[in-house]
């Protein structure tokens, strides 16, 4: 008769899925605001940017960050 071993000690599996999933939602969600952000800002004049109070280079430094 053949058995099957149920038990696992692996610890990979110390957080639920569930969390791991909202987790990754809301760090999809914070790069791709902030990805929309640099589309819109690089969509700006020079002119308009500097109303502002920011320049071409200040665009690359919005990240996700959660």
């Amino acid at each position: 008769m053949a058995s099957i071993d149920t038990t696992r000690s692996t610890t990979y599996q110390s957080q639920p899925v569930g969390l791991s999933v909202s987790r990754f939602a809301a760090a999809f969600s914070a790069w791709n605001d902030a990805r929309l952000t640099r589309k819109a800002l690089s969509a700006l004049s020079d002119r308009e940017l500097d109303d502002i109070g920011l320049t071409r280079s200040d665009i690359a430094t919005f990240t996700a960050r959660g």
